[in-house]
């Protein structure tokens, strides 16, 4: 435990953003695990919404800052490569 209350207050805040983060990547890994589902059941238009929700939740992560900007695109063109690649 902190011996310090600057540095107690500045753990409390840690710890807060650290569940904030995690959940927001949980979000993001699931909605991922959806897309690659789709992309291995090869259906088109259900991988294509699925992408679009994926890459509008990484886009929210990267204005909240959980993810880095490059971070989020370089996610993005990966699973963009995998959507062409299955048509």
């Amino acid at each position: 435990m902190p011996e310090q209350g600057s540095a107690a207050k500045r753990h409390g805040q840690s710890e807060k953003r650290r569940l904030k983060n995690r959940k927001v990547k949980s979000r993001v890994r699931s909605c991922t695990r959806k897309f690659l589902e789709s992309v291995e059941n090869k259906t088109p238009e259900d991988a294509q919404s699925r992408f679009r929700e994926v890459s509008s939740i990484l886009d929210r992560a990267v204005i909240k800052g959980v993810y880095h900007k490059n971070a989020a695109a370089r996610k993005k063109h990966r699973l963009n490569k995998l959507l062409h690649n299955m048509s």
